[in-house]
């Protein structure tokens, strides 16, 4: 069994500051550990110095096992056209790939001169591979494309990669290296791509797996399911600092909190210490002015002074993200959303809802089955909006085709949200200037602009006023996200219309979304494929894999696409 150790690890970016600072944990053999924090902190980088692609400025990682490495787009950096044999092979053991790169370097000298001496080489090459266990690692190879594409090796490995989803082209990663011979994994967010059917496949494998798994998730129905500990990076002051709750993501939370709360008490405790010492030398400082025989006393406590202010605080306390979103909203007409007989053209069967103020509202199903038209519908103000149903922001939204009825109700204005979108009138500019200039709509509505320093105080309570003065495209995923939710908030939308509004985001903005739901006072239509987000909803509206939307229960994970002949 394989372990990972990494001790007193410092890293600097090129422009000296200090990314991650005296990081240490031990990852035991067989155990399972997430890796979270926020985007950015750096724990991708904390993985490229495990398996060795950067060298830390200072500390060591010491590890026994092979190491198998998943990367966050494992179809990069293989060439141009790569095959499913060049992506099973880029996750190989090295002593695999560099023999199989040979073995096609004396196949295609074979072409150009077949004689006596390219001939003995290649059959060198043969035989290199099979000492590698190339052929060994083969039969793994077939099993894995049998389960993940339903064909064999042979078939499936000439296969261009481009003509695999993002998650087939993980499935067939994961199937390999759950399957593969090394004792250590290192997977970056294994479980993006995956729809929900995937995701439970892939906490069982992780779950019944003897290998030794270090992984970066943010989704926390897998972290629940799966993590026997939660590394946590976290920001510092001098750089991230790294710490490890030993026990599941259910009791982490808590864990989190006390943490805190015991870095104010010996925070508090230190301060009133250095107080004491402080108020001492300057006492004996008096003193000895009128006393020589004091002095000596007085120079001893500088020197305590000077020793413990050398030894500095307890480690400090790092600073919490503290996203607070205050969605407003207001009443609406007791109906908020009426269909009516409603079919999305050439998508799913027609069918009727209502959605009444207030209700939270979860819309389950495959990719592909119309949940995002069905939100775009509704975010162009549906079917004839009226002038009070216009779409907060100035988006453009593309209409889209559909039978029956689609109305909202009285003073409900959508607020629609995706994370995909481009976003032609916020690039270019930084935040302070959007908020500064607002969305101008002439008729006294949408979002009017704001001072300097009121959009300063708006950016810090969504984390983001550091980034203040930097474009909107420069920032990051979650960033975005966070941001575009600020500017729904700014907007006065009533009925926040929300697309994967999870995907991206870290734990800690997923949850600081969740509370400034929770606090929202309208109505909120969410598609969501994360179970956890999901568990704040009161209703399911579910797109069936037979073309029928009817509404459950509970969530429902396992909807097929739909088979259309219609």
């Amino acid at each position: 069994m394989g372990h990972v150790e990494v001790s007193g690890v410092r890293f600097e970016l090129p422009d000296g500051r200090v990314l991650l600072d005296e990081v240490s944990f031990r990852v035991g053999e067989g155990a399972k550990v997430a890796l979270v924090g926020a985007n950015g902190a750096g724990k991708t980088t904390l993985l490229k110095i495990i398996t060795g692609d950067l060298v830390p400025h200072a500390g060591a990682v010491t590890r026994s096992g092979g190491l198998g490495v998943m990367r966050q787009m494992v179809g990069a950096g293989l060439g141009a056209e790569p095959t499913v044999a060049d992506l099973l092979r880029s996750v190989a053991p090295p002593r695999v790939r560099s023999a199989a790169a040979e073995v096609e370097r004396c196949e295609l000298a074979l072409m150009e001169t077949d004689d006596e001496l390219t001939q003995m080489r290649y059959a060198e090459a043969l035989a290199e591979y099979g000492d590698a266990g190339g052929y060994d690692v083969e039969v793994t190879w077939d099993v894995c494309t049998v389960k993940a594409l339903a064909v064999p090796y042979d078939r499936a490995k000439y296969r261009e990669l481009r003509t695999l989803s993002g998650g087939e082209q993980k499935r067939l990663v994961l199937e390999y290296l759950l399957a593969g011979p090394d004792e250590v994994l290192l997977l970056d967010e294994p479980d993006n791509f995956l729809d929900v059917p995937g995701k439970i496949w892939l906490e069982q494998r992780i779950r019944e797996s003897d290998k030794t798994i270090l992984f970066i998730s943010h989704d926390r129905e897998l972290l629940d399911n799966t993590a026997t500990r939660v590394v946590t990076v976290e920001l510092g002051h001098a750089g991230n600092l790294v710490w490890t709750h030993p026990g599941g993501f259910s009791s982490y939370h808590e864990a989190r909190k006390d943490r805190f709360e015991r870095f104010e008490e010996m925070r508090r405790r230190w301060d009133e210490e250095h107080a004491k010492i402080k108020a001492l030398v300057l006492r004996l400082k008096v003193k000895s002015e009128y006393n020589d025989g004091m002095s000596s006393q007085y120079r001893a406590a500088q020197t305590r002074l000077r020793k413990f202010e050398e030894a500095g605080p307890p480690t400090e306390q790092p600073r919490e993200q503290q996203v607070t979103m205050r969605l407003k909203g207001g009443r609406t007409g007791k109906r908020a959303v009426v269909c009516e007989g409603l079919e999305l053209t050439g998508l799913m069967r027609p069918f009727d809802l209502e959605v009444w103020y207030g209700e939270r509202v979860a819309v389950l199903g495959s990719n592909g089955s119309g949940k995002s038209h069905f939100l775009r519908l509704l975010a162009a103000g549906g079917s004839d909006p009226d002038v009070e149903h216009q779409p907060v922001g100035d988006v453009a939204i593309k209409p889209v085709p559909h039978t029956g009825k689609a109305k909202l109700g009285a003073r409900v204005r959508p607020g629609w949200f995706v994370q995909t979108h481009e976003h032609p009138e916020l690039v270019g500019r930084t935040l302070v200037e959007i908020l500064h200039r607002g969305d101008g709509e002439a008729d006294g509505r949408g979002r009017s602009g704001m001072g300097r320093e009121q959009a300063a105080r708006v950016l810090d309570r969504y984390e983001l006023a550091h980034a203040a003065d930097q474009r909107f495209e420069s920032l990051s995923g979650g960033q975005q996200a966070r941001f575009q939710i600020l500017l729904l908030e700014l907007s006065g939308a009533t009925l926040l219309l929300l697309d994967e509004p999870t995907d991206n985001l870290d734990v800690q903005s997923a949850e600081a979304l969740e509370e400034g739901l929770e606090a929202f006072d309208g109505t909120v239509v969410a598609v969501t494929h994360d179970r956890w987000f999901a568990r704040g909803f009161d209703r399911f509206l579910v797109y069936g894999g037979d073309g029928e939307v009817y509404e459950s229960d509970g969530p429902v994970w396992d909807e097929g696409r739909v088979q259309r002949t219609r």
